[in-house]
């Protein structure tokens, strides 16, 4: 005798911030975020100012949360548990179809766009967690550490290659490299991560930074900007 099973579905013991979502430029819509992926040591020079060499034999990952994202013009406080937090300029690619096992050939079809993108490090316990041999969670993976600006689609962008990317703080040039130096491209990025998650509509991918990063205090002022896409800002409060 079969039993029949009734799924019966329960409040919420308490409700969670919807999911955060980035600006899409000249649109009214939004991009919602469901992912936030990263890749390491993506720029030779950056990977030798922080004493370590680029492994050229597959890219390496890290994640932040969703939540960890902040729109551009942004204000926040210094971070909590750090007394030398960094700013990391970097190129962001917004998936918009999703792609699992793509080969590089066909890995472009998986981005609806790209935008600028600063990832804040809390880098004296990301430097505590590789002492250790530990994740780097606590480094990497905090309140308003991932700002975005707003999404061009990629066929208004075009083929990422030669673009500059900078970044200046209170006003000086302290980062300044082109996208075609990151040691893995856009496609073999894609091509590498589908193979081990199933990437969707709604995923973002922090692509490195150039050399140059260094500390943010309070009362600075950050200004980034990629050729072809809306550049963003963000003010450490004092």
């Amino acid at each position: 005798m079969q039993m029949e099973t009734t799924r019966m579905t329960a409040a919420p013991l308490f409700d969670v911030p919807p999911a955060p979502s980035v600006a899409i430029a000249g649109s009214a819509s939004h991009f919602p975020v469901r992912r936030v992926f990263c890749v390491g040591r993506n720029y030779a020079a950056h990977a030798a100012e922080m004493g370590n060499e680029v492994d050229r034999a597959a890219p390496f990952y890290f994640t932040k949360s969703a939540h960890a994202v902040i729109p551009s013009g942004s204000e926040i406080a210094y971070p909590a548990g750090t007394r030398d937090c960094h700013y990391e300029m970097e190129f962001v690619i917004a998936i918009g179809a999703d792609a699992h096992e793509v080969s590089e050939a066909d890995a472009m079809d998986a981005v609806y766009g790209y935008a600028c993108g600063i990832d804040l490090t809390r880098r004296d316990l990301q430097a505590q967690a590789k002492d250790g041999r530990k994740p780097w969670d606590l480094g990497k993976d905090f309140e308003n550490s991932a700002l975005m600006g707003a999404i061009t689609p990629a066929p208004a962008f075009g083929a990422p290659g030669d673009q500059a990317i900078t970044l200046d703080l209170d006003g000086k040039r302290v980062q300044e490299a082109k996208l075609s130096d990151m040691v893995w491209s856009v496609p073999e990025i894609i091509a590498h991560l589908s193979r081990f998650y199933r990437l969707a509509p709604g995923d973002l991918i922090y692509t490195g930074t150039p050399a140059g990063v260094g500390p943010v205090v309070p009362g600075c002022a950050l200004s980034g900007a990629i050729d072809g896409l809306e550049p963003i800002t963000l003010t450490i409060a004092k």
